[in-house]
């Protein structure tokens, strides 16, 4: 026998009754994703699909990374659903930066939480540019290349340009592994370098190059040259 529709659970067990009532923190994540999905399967409600998308992709994180393609394939979801979905984690780490820009970037955590949720979801590495002024605040994030980050594609005169262009105090640079393991390549290493000796000369301050992953088997998420002791 399967598990009872949502709307055969008393009043007071049903995800969007209770978040009415009670407000989004009395939810379990299975919960609030039910909200988002609506309907579920013959004999298997929404919370139950929710359960099985949390348990079939690890975590919410694990969850925020699929693309609408990969989640649309999943029984009970569809496309419909799967944008939806792809919506609120775009919300979700829109939420983030904006609360971010009132606080120094000053951590590779900070960073994190601003570019990770967006750029786990990525297959290939794009290099961005985090722009900053003297207080460490953000000023804006721009994108300088989509592809494999190497000497070609991620030469200084790129990076530096939005600094350049914007007035910036300070930058940070950041780039994804899609491999999800953040340690630094060889090219990695010798653009780090090659940033930290231009950024002398320009005058502006490079204030880390760090490189997010996923944070498998304990390992943490990203690695930070400024942390590392490399810059």
């Amino acid at each position: 026998m399967g598990s009872p529709t949502i709307h055969e659970l008393p009043e007071e067990e049903r995800p969007r009754e209770k978040l009415a009532s009670r407000g989004a923190a009395a939810l379990s994540d299975s919960e609030l994703i039910a909200i988002l999905l609506r309907t579920g399967l013959p004999g298997a409600n929404a919370v139950d699909v929710a359960r099985k998308l949390l348990n079939e992709f690890k975590s919410l994180s694990g969850l925020a990374r699929c693309s609408v393609a990969e989640l649309s394939r999943i029984k009970g979801v569809g496309p419909a659903k799967a944008v939806q979905l792809a919506a609120a984690f775009g919300l979700a780490s829109r939420l983030a930066r904006e609360s971010l820009q009132r606080q120094p970037l000053s951590t590779p955590a900070a960073i994190d939480d601003l570019l990770g949720a967006e750029l786990r979801v990525l297959n290939r590495e794009s290099l961005r540019v985090i722009l900053l002024d003297a207080r460490l605040h953000l000023l804006r994030v721009e994108e300088v290349s989509l592809g494999s980050l190497n000497e070609s594609t991620a030469h200084p005169r790129e990076i530096f340009r939005p600094a350049l262009i914007y007035s910036a105090f300070a930058m940070i640079v950041v780039h994804n592994h899609p491999s999800g393991d953040p340690s630094p390549s060889d090219a990695d290493r010798r653009v780090t370098v090659r940033l930290a000796e231009a950024a002398q000369l320009l005058q502006i301050r490079f204030y880390d190059h760090v490189i997010l992953g996923t944070a498998d088997n304990g390992r943490q998420p990203w690695f930070s040259f400024k942390e590392a002791g490399l810059l």
